[in-house]
């Protein structure tokens, strides 16, 4: 693969909900959760999804794997536009992209056991002439995510949260993808376990050569992951740059807020708390203009007047904001 084409192209994706078809929910418009949002992710490179709940940044990333049809835009994979795969051709997308999902509690059968969770998408796909090889290949992948052979033969309830885990990180891997998407992975996780995960994936994306979109609300453990990072709110992007510049040097009012809740662990770098007023608009309905405006401590007049285009502000470095006299 050319390094200059990117693995994952997003070009100006839109997924907009209907809010209902009944009676008495017909005409109550759409949910715009995901509104113009462009990216791109080179291969071997992990990108950091973040914002607050009700961002869209799940939405993205189901919609980016094709669990979602998009009402508009593109997403490329190696050039081609994924949203316009036939279903037979979108198992042959799936094999090369997987995703990860929040829940390790919810997103595993209890009826089926390791080995046979593992093994399901190797059946799905075709690979492995038969039980005893498809076998070893699980045997293989546990161990790579940190598991014992022995543990093939146990159901989920029989493992801890971050085994669990484990176990559909496993279940992502075994068909060799190039593209993960890690939707929220560590969230549902006790903080102690998380930090094993995050390193897991760290671990794996170094000795596979994985690609990735890491999607969390936490913006430290998105920074510690991810190469580049893209800050979303209300189904909008407001800033991107590489995690370093960006968690350094944040240029939009949104970023701002959100390092501000990182807990510093030096005491001697005291950094002043930003809460920001009010809840996250209903997408339904959202304001015009800057959706942040309502919430943004520097809004002024024109903020409600022009929808900001993101714009590049220093190298590689881009933001959502018509104000250039801030930050």
């Amino acid at each position: 693969m050319n390094a200059e084409i990117p693995m994952v192209e997003v070009r100006h994706l839109k997924k907009w909900f209907d809010t209902g078809s009944g009676v008495f929910l017909r005409g109550k418009g759409q949910v715009k959760a995901v509104d113009d949002v462009s990216f791109t992710i080179r291969a071997g490179e992990v990108v950091g999804l973040v914002g607050e709940s009700g961002s869209g940044k799940t939405t993205v990333g189901r919609t980016v794997l094709r669990l979602y049809d998009p009402t508009a835009g593109a997403i490329l994979f190696r050039g081609a536009d994924i949203a316009a795969l036939s279903q037979s051709a979108l198992q042959g997308f799936r094999r090369h992209a997987q995703p990860i999902f929040q829940d390790p509690f919810g997103s595993l059968n209890p009826r089926m056991h390791v080995e046979e969770i593992v093994a399901e998408p190797l059946v799905v796909h075709g690979i492995g002439k038969g039980r005893a090889e498809r076998r070893e290949r699980v045997g293989e992948i546990l161990g790579l995510v940190g598991l014992l052979p022995d543990h093939m033969g146990r159901y989920p309830h029989e493992f801890s949260g971050g085994q669990r885990q484990r176990i559909a990180i496993a279940r992502a891997l075994a068909v060799g993808p190039e593209f993960i998407v890690a939707d929220e992975p560590v969230s549902a996780l006790d903080v102690s376990i998380q930090a094993q995960v995050v390193n897991l994936l760290r671990d794996l994306k170094r000795r596979l050569g994985l690609t990735m979109l890491f999607i969390a609300h936490d913006l430290a453990v998105v920074e510690y992951i991810s190469d580049r990072i893209v800050v979303m709110y209300l189904g909008r992007i407001m800033e991107s740059a590489s995690a370093r510049e960006l968690c350094r040097n944040p240029k939009h009012p949104y970023t701002e807020a959100l390092l501000s809740a990182v807990p510093i662990p030096d005491p001697d770098r005291k950094g002043k708390r930003i809460v920001l007023q009010g809840d996250i608009p209903s997408p339904i309905n959202p304001p015009s203009g800057c959706v942040f405006r309502t919430r943004c401590p520097y809004a002024v007049a024109d903020c409600a007047k022009h929808v900001p285009e993101l714009r590049e502000v220093s190298a590689d470095h881009f933001k959502a904001c018509i104000r250039d006299d801030i930050l």
